[in-house]
């Protein structure tokens, strides 16, 4: 199909079930979706890549459908289902140009689809593709829109977030493997605590990844139940029994994940709380994230006044003033999207209370989020990996500040008490002698026996 471009400013007349409106002519949208640009003018937030996919799978399978059901003509329901895989493919991106914040249940974007496909479809066929009538047959904004966002949702945990996630835990895996032997510090309420290896630590860290991964699976189970099939409140009007199941296996075919239709369409399209829970999970992971992003970059910090127990990799200059100096500027990033998804989370939770008799009129904002906060943390999790975890190296001075730690004398509790544990600790601190070197004047323990009791690998079980 082509497309002679039209003089800038130039208009067409559309029209709709409110009359006539002046479109843009290079618009492949028509009279409902100019109305919605019109309507509100509020931000430059559109639906992005994930959810006009997912939105364009659900067009296409309905088609194919209503096709196979007789219920739409061939060549019309082919045409339509050919031009909605283009649209699910990206080709047409800039012609969804409604804005987030818009009608509740997202019916701007829903018609901007309808309009986009029928305007194609129309112009592939020679014939009229009504974007109502055609393209969505069988379907409702209501039912469609929270579709479109477990689907996408689902798509993008998938395809992204669960694979960047292992990697993460991969490389974090590795290096609890290469510090196994590496002796340093514990801490406690940011105080000095019984010695840990560097290699406990990060099984530690592995262990948040790899139950965020299992938090995800359970999440992924709860966004493949999805809304389709009760149209308008959840009764199904104006859809044949069996469309939604039929359209969905299609979706799963197209799409490489499994959605099937609701047991509740009640629950399904007057709540969001699947997508409020998993936005919950989603800022778990981002805790857990954070957690992890942190202990490192405190571990890293240095060179000579700070804990510098690891080496972080140099991937840029840190100061315009302060020369040779390298920050820990991927742990920093990394962080950031953590409080990005934590804020996100709470646009998500009180767009669930947005839920009122039968329809949640929050959807577009609460799809946004969601969706923005899935593609953070996949990216995040991906750069951390490669460009911190992997290249991480343990330095000389967290085992060699094991030895001046006053917590080795909790190992000594058991064989003199812990009155006389606690002394040896705190005259250490005040000479700033060793624990060794105390307790050789303070017990009646040999040298020998101290060193056997006080080495700081014995204290380290469970490796």
């Amino acid at each position: 199909m082509t497309n002679k471009p039209s003089p800038p400013h130039a208009m067409r007349v559309e029209r709709d079930s409110m009359g006539d409106m002046s479109v843009p002519a290079h618009a492949f949208y028509g009279a409902s979706t100019q109305r919605a640009v019109l309507n509100f003018p509020i931000s430059t937030l559109r639906f992005g890549r994930s959810f006009i996919r997912a939105l364009a799978l659900i067009k296409y399978a309905a088609a194919r459908c209503n096709g196979e059901n007789g219920d739409l003509a061939l060549p019309l329901a082919e045409a339509i289902a050919a031009t909605s895989l283009e649209v699910a493919n990206g080709l047409y991106d800039h012609h969804f140009v409604v804005d987030i914040f818009q009608t509740g249940s997202g019916t701007s974007t829903n018609m901007n689809a309808n309009e986009v496909i029928a305007y194609l479809a129309s112009a592939s066929s020679q014939s009229t593709v009504h974007p109502n009538d055609h393209v969505n047959m069988g379907q409702s904004s209501n039912d469609v829109i929270p579709t479109a966002i477990h689907l996408a949702a689902l798509l993008e945990i998938t395809n992204n977030l669960v694979p960047a996630l292992k990697e993460l835990s991969a490389a974090l895996g590795a290096q609890a493997k290469s510090f196994k032997k590496v002796i340093k510090t514990g801490r406690t309420h940011l105080q000095d605590a019984t010695p840990i290896t560097l290699g406990q630590e990060f099984r530690g860290y592995k262990g948040q990844i790899d139950n965020a991964i299992k938090r995800l699976s359970y999440a992924q189970g709860r966004l493949s139940q999805v809304a389709l099939g009760g149209t308008a409140v959840g009764t199904g009007i104006n859809t044949r029994g069996g469309f939604a199941a039929a359209t969905l296996a299609i979706v799963s075919s197209q799409a490489g994940v499994t959605v099937r239709e609701t047991s509740n369409h009640f629950q399904a399209q007057s709540t969001i709380d699947e997508i409020v829970e998993v936005s919950g999970i989603l800022k778990t992971i981002a805790g857990s994230l954070y957690k992890i992003a942190n202990d490192v970059r405190w571990m890293g910090s240095g060179p000579r006044a700070g804990l510098s127990e690891l080496i972080l990799p140099a991937v840029q200059p840190g100061s315009s003033i302060m020369p040779g100096k390298v920050n820990p500027v991927i742990c920093e990033s990394t962080m950031q999207v953590c409080f990005k998804v934590m804020g996100n989370d709470l646009t998500v939770t009180m767009a669930g209370q947005a839920s009122s008799f039968e329809l949640n009129v929050a959807m577009p904002v609460a799809a946004h989020a969601l969706l923005e906060s899935i593609a953070l943390l996949s990216r995040a999790s991906e750069n951390f990996s490669r460009q911190c975890i992997k290249g991480l190296k343990a330095s000389k001075n967290g085992p060699a500040l094991v030895e001046r730690g006053l917590a080795l004398c909790t190992a000594l509790a058991p064989v003199v008490g812990y009155d006389l544990a606690a002394k040896i600790a705190k005259e250490a601190a005040q000479s700033d002698e060793t624990i060794l070197d105390v307790a050789c004047r303070l017990t009646t323990l040999s040298r020998v026996e101290l060193s056997v009791l006080l080495d700081p690998f014995n204290m380290v079980k469970n490796s």
